[in-house]
């Protein structure tokens, strides 16, 4: 087994356009450009940027586009002949803004609840709403099995701001990364969600080279 050498990886990634009191949303800019920023720098061995997605800040009313993103990640470990390629692993990574925040934040776990401290971008504000109606109530938990912690570890090697959050809020970025963790699970593939502050508190190219580096621990990690 160990002679086929490391898995292949793709990578799928979404940012936000902009939302209530952020309307330069720094996740569409990275998430946009990551693609030709990594032709340039240079991406990890393995590893290939398939698809940037960029999403509206939205809950229920944007769910189709969201859930298109989630086939388009499983339709990618597809081989030609319709079969599953178990060499290929598929990790879906969404990035989000925290208005708030000084450091980058590797979210750990979603929770089931939709609790909107102001209407989404279509209006939409529920409280304690249970994401998934048939998961249960708003305190369930679904978590990421990607190595955050030793991800984490390495960053901060790299001299990033960066810490282990166990709290995705309740607001549209953990609505997506419930959804995503739920189709993760039941795929067989991988998700992670990673907020960042505003470029006024890290810049633009810091930030990129933060993403950058965060594909290379998990090249690294996971290979």
């Amino acid at each position: 087994m160990g002679s086929e050498g490391p898995s292949a990886v793709s990578i799928y990634v979404t940012g936000f356009k902009k939302f209530h009191g952020v309307k330069r949303n720094p996740t569409e800019e990275i998430v946009t450009n990551l693609k030709e920023f990594m032709g340039k720098k240079g991406l990890p061995k393995g590893l290939s940027i398939e698809i940037c997605e960029i999403l509206e800040t939205a809950g229920q009313g944007a769910l189709n586009p969201l859930n298109q993103f989630f086939q388009s990640a499983i339709l990618g470990l597809e081989n030609l002949d319709g079969t599953s390629s178990n060499a290929r692993r598929t990790i879906m990574i969404h990035f989000g803004v925290n208005s708030g925040a000084s450091r980058f934040a590797i979210e750990s776990q979603a929770v089931n609840e939709a609790t909107f401290r102001c209407p989404d971008e279509l209006g939409w504000k529920p409280q304690k709403t249970p994401i998934v109606q048939e998961d249960g109530g708003i305190g369930r938990m679904r978590k990421t099995t990607l190595p955050v912690k030793e991800m984490k570890r390495k960053l901060e090697e790299m001299e990033y701001p960066v810490v282990l959050s166990e709290d995705a809020g309740r607001f549209v970025c953990n609505y997506v990364y419930y959804h995503s963790l739920r189709f993760a699970e039941e795929h067989g593939i991988q998700s992670l969600f990673v907020h960042v502050p505003l470029f006024m508190t890290i810049n633009e190219d810091k930030q990129m080279q933060f993403v950058a580096s965060l594909l290379e621990v998990l090249a690294s990690l996971i290979s």
